[in-house]
This record gives structure tokens, sequence and C-alpha cells, in this order.
């Protein structure tokens, strides 16, 4: 079976995330708890669906190598890195963002959020950045 149409689904997974948490500041800047609510929820879903996902790919395809050359390689590397390095704080910090909104917790919500929402942004971003780097525009 070819799973290298995951890359491409995780990238969309990865920018329908960030339409979610976009959408979800906004609501909650503008005091729409219900949307901000409904928005964070399928942020978090699909977020989870996509490192379903992407663990799927990575054990049946493996690593890609990135072959650009000159300026560009740089700038790849830095933001990879700073993708994945990051990436790996958003389960736990979207998790414990996500249920002490859910148990209306919002002292404590809003103390993680603060620093979970900026990060799982940049994650999703970057994630879709990362791709169009690898893959080219589609």
């Amino acid at each position: 079976m070819d799973w290298s149409h995951l890359a491409g689904v995780n990238a969309s997974l990865n920018f329908t995330s960030a339409v979610f948490l976009g959408g979800g500041y906004w609501a909650i800047r503008n005091k729409r708890i219900a949307v901000h609510r409904a928005c964070m929820i399928a942020a978090f879903a699909v977020s989870v669906l996509f490192l379903i996902c992407y663990v799927i790919y990575h054990v049946q395809v493996g690593s890609v190598h990135y072959t650009g050359q000159g300026w560009l390689r740089p700038v790849y590397f830095s933001i990879l890195i700073s993708h994945v390095t990051l990436a790996f704080t958003v389960p736990v910090l979207a998790t414990m963002a996500l249920f002490r909104g859910l148990r209306a917790d919002f002292v404590r919500h809003r103390a993680i959020a603060v620093w979970a929402w900026p990060i799982w942004m940049y994650v999703s971003v970057t994630g879709v950045i990362v791709y169009l780097m690898l893959y080219g525009l589609p």
C-alpha cells in the first residue's frame, strides 16, 4: 500500500488545526465562549487525528530527507528543529488547557492557554511550512 499521500493529509490537518486555533482565539477575544469551546475542541480533535496519521506515515514511509541547497537549507532546518522541539510539548499543553477549560477551571485554563496556544499555533503553521519546503506546492 502506498502511504505517501499521508504527508499531504498531515499538512492539511496541520492547516485545519491552525484555522480552528485562529477561530478559537478570535472567539475568546470577542467573548464568544461557545464558539471558542467548539473551535478548541475541533482543533484538539484534528490534532489527535494528525498525530495518528503522522505516526502511521513515519512507520510506513520513514524519514524524508530535505534536498534543497543554498540559503534555504539552514532556514529549513531552523524551522524544522524549532517545530519538532515545540511539537513535543503540544500534546501535554493542549490536553491540560482543554481539560481545565472543560472543567470550568478558567484561572488555571488561562494560565496554561497563554503558553499552549502560541506554541500549538506555531507548530501547526510550521508543520505546513515544513511540508511545503519538503514537497513543494501540489
